[in-house]
């Protein structure tokens, strides 16, 4: 890893999540590259982990590794400017991009170029994030790898069977770092209505939601297990839990993740 070279088309959150990330886990600065139209972005990449910056060109000159990490509207006008500049370099290009299938990937940039398909969460911008990976025919075994060591940076990532699978993980990982939130802050605000302050109630929820995430990561049973060890019978966990359940919560849940990957589907059709 430390000898491959990394260029970073696009600087803003996800990316330099990712460039830290990787500086974290002792890549080389010097063979880290970005490049993006907002100058202070860059300079400011440049200053906290040393990496290079300059022109799309520049960047991804000799590089093995591409990664996009520009907003979707404008990912065919990138692609279309970085066609010209592959050639025989045998670089992989890594789209971080929702929405965009391979195919269309392979038609802007050519049927013969290694592509992964790969759809990151938000947590990967605190090192707590999850990723699927999918690559097309073209990506060997060590361009495969390549990209996982990349995202695997900033989070956990695993390689999915298909394409369409994508779908599944932006419904589940992808937006679901949103379902919490809600879930957060339906809590807080059911706390401050029995009582306790804004400030508690959101302290108090965060490090809730903290704690059993970690509990959860921690344990080698699953989360059904571990709810029925902390719901007694006759206890007001179990009461919360009736209700939940008497409201329909899991299949709302199911719909709202269906929801979601149709949503998926959609835009990338």
């Amino acid at each position: 890893m430390n000898n491959s070279k990394i260029a970073f088309i696009g600087a803003g959150n996800m990316a330099t999540s990712l460039i830290m990330g990787l500086v974290n886990k002792g890549a080389t600065p010097s063979n880290i590259a970005a490049t993006d139209i907002d100058s202070d972005k860059l300079s400011q990449l440049r200053t906290e982990c040393g990496i290079r910056i300059g022109t799309l060109e520049e960047v991804v000159k000799s590089a093995d590794v591409i990664v996009l990490a520009v907003k979707p509207q404008v990912m065919e006008q990138v692609c279309t400017a970085l066609k010209p500049l592959l050639g025989a370099t045998g670089s992989v290009i890594i789209s971080i991009a929702a929405g965009i299938p391979l195919h269309k990937f392979e038609a802007w940039l050519g049927s013969q170029q290694a592509i992964v398909r790969c759809m990151p969460n938000t947590p990967a911008l605190v090192s707590e994030g999850a990723t699927g990976l999918f690559a097309n025919a073209k990506t060997n075994a060590t361009q495969a790898a390549l990209a996982e060591t990349i995202l695997s940076a900033v989070g956990i990532c695993s390689w999915l069977d298909s394409e369409d699978a994508i779908n599944a993980v932006t419904a589940l990982s992808g937006s679901g770092p949103a379902y919490f939130f809600l879930m957060m802050e339906a809590m807080e605000s059911a706390a401050v209505k029995m009582g306790l302050n804004a400030e508690m109630a959101r302290s108090f929820t965060i490090q809730t939601a903290l704690g059993a995430a970690k509990l959860a990561a921690a344990s080698d049973v699953a989360p059904d297990e571990l709810r029925r060890k902390v719901t007694s019978p006759g206890g007001t966990t179990e009461a919360a839990i009736k209700s939940f359940e008497n409201e329909g919560f899991r299949e709302l849940v199911e719909h709202a993740l269906s929801a979601a990957q149709k949503r998926s589907i959609e835009l990338a059709d």
